[in-house]
């Protein structure tokens, strides 16, 4: 039942409307309260009190609420319009309220009194103008904390659409890359009038495109799903390299169930195979390990080739290699200071790249 209530009530709190109305009531029913005690005990007649503050609360919502509708019209001017403009209505609602409850003082305790009725109004208007000054304070401290969050929430999801269509474009650049390096190798076969190898090669280039078109950009997929995926662009290298090219996938433990973002192995592997494999005479040998460890997602993609100078390593990832510098650039998209890319020489030979990123499961 608690529960349920509870629901409830943070449902009907969700909308904005529905907030001013449970500050409104809530600090009103303050003010009835604390006036109704502060003359409780020397007031002779509680009904005739009771009434006079029933009217000035009822009175107090009223203008309140005209001051409302005030300030409403008054949100869109200019700073200094909309400053006088408050000011304007807070006097003309003071005016008003402090009349009506001065009227009812005059009701309640008769006409009798020893101070100047000048003085009475002014104790009465700044009575009055304190109250609305307050209330206005709080008024426009929520108007303007709402419009604040309204503010940073177009502004994350302006950054969430500018992140996304960033991503799309990394994503993109991926398959025009490899479709080029493709074709290319696609009409040398056809020079060499080998059909039969050409038209196997078109063959699994479709289905290759078909699984990219196929998934959405924005989603990740599991590593298991992943390494398919590079299953089906290594069947259309294989037919250029044949038994030159060899193959080795080791996933340990959780790491075939860990999210990746699509097409990651790809490129790098292709990588590996223009510029490892492909300066053998008899070719070699590309190895993807992964595993789960401390919460984190460790790949190790390797290759037997000639490696690469150790001047160069450092610039890996940052030069003019689409295939590289678009893995390096979508990983810094999606997971920022928690991702880290590495490139090394191995001591037996060849080029291992490392990647660490969370580990996130399926």
């Amino acid at each position: 039942m608690g529960t349920s209530v509870f629901n409830w009530l943070s449902e009907w709190l969700a909308s904005e409307r529905n907030q001013y109305w449970a500050l409104q009531w809530s600090g009103w029913a303050g003010y009835t309260l604390l006036t109704f005690i502060g003359g409780f005990f020397w007031v002779e007649n509680h009904w005739l009190y009771s009434g006079y503050i029933a009217v000035a609360t009822a009175s107090g919502i009223a203008i309140s609420e005209g001051m409302r509708r005030g300030f409403q019209r008054l949100w869109d001017k200019p700073p200094a319009q909309r400053l006088l403009g408050t000011l304007g209505v807070i006097i003309l609602g003071a005016v008003m309220w402090a009349a009506i409850k001065y009227g009812g003082n005059l009701w309640l305790y008769g006409k009798e009194s020893d101070e100047h009725p000048l003085v009475m109004a002014v104790y009465w208007f700044s009575y009055s103008f304190l109250i609305y000054m307050t209330w206005t304070a709080l008024y426009y401290g929520i108007k303007y904390y709402q419009a604040s969050l309204l503010q940073q929430e177009k502004a994350l999801r302006a950054e969430s659409i500018a992140h996304q269509s960033q991503l799309k474009m990394l994503r993109y650049q991926l398959n025009p890359h490899f479709l080029f390096n493709t074709l290319n190798a696609i009409s040398t076969l056809i020079l060499d009038q080998d059909g039969k190898t050409a038209n196997s090669m078109v063959t699994r280039l479709s289905q290759f495109l078909r699984h990219s078109l196929d998934n959405d950009p924005m989603q990740k997929v599991t590593l298991a799903k992943e390494v398919e995926a590079l299953m089906l662009y290594l069947d259309i290298e294989k037919v250029r390299f044949a038994d030159r090219l060899q193959v080795s996938v080791d996933l340990d433990g959780d790491a075939p169930h860990a999210l990746v973002p699509s097409l990651l192995l790809q490129p790098i592997v292709e990588n590996a195979i223009k510029y490892g494999i492909s300066q053998r005479e008899w070719g070699g040998e590309i190895t993807i390990k992964a595993r789960v460890f401390a919460g984190e997602l460790l790949l190790e993609i390797s290759d037997n080739g000639p490696g690469v100078p150790e001047a160069e390593l450092a610039q890996l990832g940052k030069g003019s290699g689409v295939g590289i510098r678009n893995t390096c650039e979508r990983l810094q998209a999606l997971y920022g200071e928690e991702q880290k890319t590495r490139f090394c020489n191995r001591p037996q030979g060849g080029l291992a790249v490392h990647l660490r990123i969370p580990f996130e499961r399926d």
